[in-house]
């Protein structure tokens, strides 16, 4: 492909000639929008699951101070009646981090060791009768506006019925809270990041590279798509990806075979209109000769003088629109009421059959029928489906012996319609040319076939109103069945009739 052509293609599929679009580099992708995602959203399960930790983590710590002061609280009871030194008192306090220690017992309450008695007491707390979420309600506010607060711990001392009793400020215990959700904190960061990182190469290897590979391959696509290196190579993988890839595969397949369609109908078109001039050319020397039979006394000329002359009429006809498919559409129909019947006459005699081909041609359209068509467009469709029809026939080359080979060429009326058959006991249509009836270079019942021929006979049909179709039949060969409705009447042209 040339230049021109090259940027005239992608100035076609890119707007404003702008080219195709950059993908992104991998972390402003969507990978990288994954793997910050990832990150999130791990930071924030953490964060559900840190709240009810820490709560456990101070729940713990007071409980290890209570059990560190029942253990010294039952040793000084044990000296009853004996007070303790001041400087035991001390290291007793100092050595579980409390200001007062007292044990009950029996239903009375006895201090055992006290320093400085403050003036009030903030917060009680009862271990033993703590719910989850009052645990984790109490933790976070020792998190956040704790550190100069007096509270009360409390709590039984083992499965017995003492109760050991503590006073202290929760500044030891919020340095020991903030320690560990910093520790909590740097330990959600790694997880999440290696999460998001193995999240990241996971999805990366299973759905960004094989996203890519399909984008870049219809960029590709799209710059050259009548180029066959450019078709997507898929996988046989069974994941939605993999068939996304069969499917692109496939769609580029079948854009590549109808871009050679167009470009195949662009050259039969050029070569048809240098065939249609040069053949009105002849056909019109034909015509002034055919003319002058008309003066011939032979009755044998002048018996199919008119016939050449109706054929010869046809086929100049034929060359001035011969080039109607390449149009938007056929001409507009030019309809009137004609006799059927001789309609189907004028295909019997063009077809011509040969007496001595053993192929039976039956006509049975009763004289009164009239049609309301245009008459050159419907010859058209019957004389293309009945010589499809001889052409079958022709084709066997006397293969089959004791079949019956014969056309029949019926019609009648049904209120405003006409109904017309075109049934042969041919060899019947191949199965592609029946998935493919009415597409052109696909349609094509025989070898060589272009199967413009269905085509624009149902076009012709259409323009009429009507319906073409293929009839299933019991038997062998193929039927087909035209239905042309007459044009509806005005309300002044029936009074006028009338």
């Amino acid at each position: 492909m040339d230049d021109e052509a090259r940027t005239s293609g992608r100035s076609e599929a890119w707007p404003d000639g702008a080219g195709p679009e950059a993908m992104p580099r991998l972390f402003h992708g969507l990978s990288g929008r994954l793997l910050w995602l990832t990150v999130i959203f791990v930071m924030l399960a953490e964060i559900l699951i840190f709240v009810p930790s820490i709560a456990g983590m101070r729940t713990n710590w007071l409980r290890d101070r209570l059990d560190t002061a029942a253990a010294a609280g039952i040793v000084i009871d044990g000296l009853q009646p004996a007070e303790l030194p001041r400087a035991v008192q001390d290291d007793t306090l100092l050595a579980t981090g409390t200001k007062v220690i007292a044990l009950r017992k029996d239903g009375t309450s006895r201090l055992l060791a006290a320093t400085d008695l403050p003036p009030q007491v903030d917060a009680q707390y009862d271990l033993a009768h703590t719910s989850l979420l009052s645990s984790m309600r109490e933790a976070l506010g020792t998190l956040f506006f704790g550190g100069d607060q007096v509270m009360r711990v409390f709590g039984p001392i083992g499965d017995s019925d003492m109760q050991i009793e503590l006073v202290m400020t929760d500044n030891a215990l919020r340095k020991e809270m903030l320690k560990y959700a910093k520790m909590m904190f740097l330990l959600s960061l790694l997880i999440s990041l290696i999460t998001a990182i193995l999240i990241f190469v996971a999805i990366n290897r299973m759905m960004i590279t094989p996203i890519r590979r399909l984008t870049l391959s219809m960029q590709n696509f799209s710059e050259q798509p009548d180029d066959p290196s450019r078709i997507f190579s898929a996988d046989r993988s069974r994941g939605e990806l993999a068939v996304a890839g069969r499917h692109l595969t496939a769609m580029q397949r079948e854009l590549q075979r109808t871009l050679r369609q167009q470009k195949n109908l662009v050259d039969l078109g050029l070569a048809v209109s240098k065939i249609n001039h040069d053949m009105r050319n002849i056909l019109a020397s034909a015509q002034l000769m055919s003319d002058r039979l008309t003066d011939v006394d032979d009755p044998m000329v002048r018996s199919f003088a008119p016939k050449l002359l109706r054929t010869i009429d046809r086929a100049v006809g034929y060359t001035t629109e011969v080039l109607a498919y390449g149009q938007a559409s056929e001409a507009e129909p030019r309809r009137r009421r004609v006799q059927l019947s001789e309609l189907c006459q004028d295909v019997r005699e063009i077809l011509a059959i040969d007496p001595e081909a053993g192929i039976e041609f039956l006509e049975q359209v009763p004289a009164d029928i009239e049609i309301d068509c245009d008459s050159e467009q419907i010859f058209r469709v019957i004389h293309n489906l009945c010589r499809n029809a001889l052409q079958a026939f022709v084709n066997l080359d006397g293969s089959d012996g004791a079949m019956t080979r014969r056309i029949t060429l019926t019609a009648h009326r049904v209120g405003s319609v006409v109904s017309i058959t075109v049934d042969d006991t041919g060899p019947g249509m191949p199965r592609k040319a029946r998935e493919n009836l009415f597409s052109a270079f696909r349609g094509s019942a025989r070898s060589g076939g272009t199967g413009l021929g269905l085509v624009i006979a149902r076009e012709l049909v259409l323009a009429h109103g009507g319906t073409i179709g293929l009839v299933e039949k019991p038997g062998p060969g193929t039927q087909f069945r035209i239905e042309i409705p007459d044009r509806p009447v005005a309300l002044d042209d029936y009074r006028a009739r009338a």
